[in-house]
């Protein structure tokens, strides 16, 4: 279906991913730990703060490029209506929308956001934006998300895996596939048989006690710059 074209517009890597298992003890362990107003995870010794060179290297998306927001508007100018195009690329422009809202920007409930479609306006423009920037600024405002929420909506392999490269010590990622790019592949979940609350107790207090010595403040110093958009 289309697959150079999705490499040259920056989603192959993505594509290329194994289906990692959910973790979500973990996820909401460290979205209690998320100052809306600092935008950061405060621990006990100070913050931490995911950053472009994690999506980068996590997911293998793109960091630079034009704004997203910027086509945004302006694609929100033009009118919707177009001529009828080739079935290729009306197949592509769904699939596009449903791994862009669902997947990447994913929020809660089933709905896909129609802010999508006129950034599908040229198809040949995509491969120009910074998605990755796009995707932490999305990770932020799902995890500033309301109190009353327990999780965190979109693309969950991201956080997760910044917690396995940064935070060993909280014992949750399993390495399986060493040497894959990104490195969301080489990763996944491990099956625990205990309460989700006993679970999150057990990471709350794993998170609070963890000393600022253990941290991997730099976990991409023996990579190269193999697979990185």
């Amino acid at each position: 279906f289309q697959r150079d074209i999705l490499e040259e517009m920056g989603f192959g890597e993505v594509l290329r991913m194994e289906r990692m298992r959910t973790d979500p003890a973990l996820t909401q362990a460290l979205r209690s730990r998320w100052d809306t107003e600092a935008m950061a995870f405060i621990l006990t010794w100070g913050h931490m703060i995911p950053s472009l060179e994690n999506v980068s290297r996590i997911t293998g998306l793109q960091v630079y490029g034009r704004p997203y927001l910027e086509q945004l508007v302006q694609g929100s100018r033009r009118e919707l209506a177009r001529e009828p195009e080739a079935q290729s690329d009306l197949d592509l422009r769904r699939f596009l929308i449903l791994f862009l809202g669902r997947l990447l920007f994913a929020t809660r409930g089933h709905a896909v956001h129609c802010h999508f479609l006129p950034l599908l306006d040229d198809l040949s423009a995509v491969v120009g934006f910074a998605w990755g920037a796009a995707f932490l600024a999305h990770q932020f405002d799902s995890l500033g998300a309301s109190d009353r929420q327990t999780s965190t909506s979109g693309f969950y392999p991201f956080l997760q895996v910044w917690a396995y490269l940064h935070l060993p010590g909280l014992g949750r990622g399993v390495l399986e596939r060493p040497g894959l790019v990104p490195i969301a592949r080489r990763w996944d979940s491990p099956q625990d048989s205990r309460s989700l609350e006993d679970q999150l107790t057990r990471l709350q207090e794993l998170i609070d006690g963890y000393s600022y010595l253990d941290v991997v403040w730099q976990p991409y110093l023996e990579e190269g710059d193999g697979g990185q958009p």
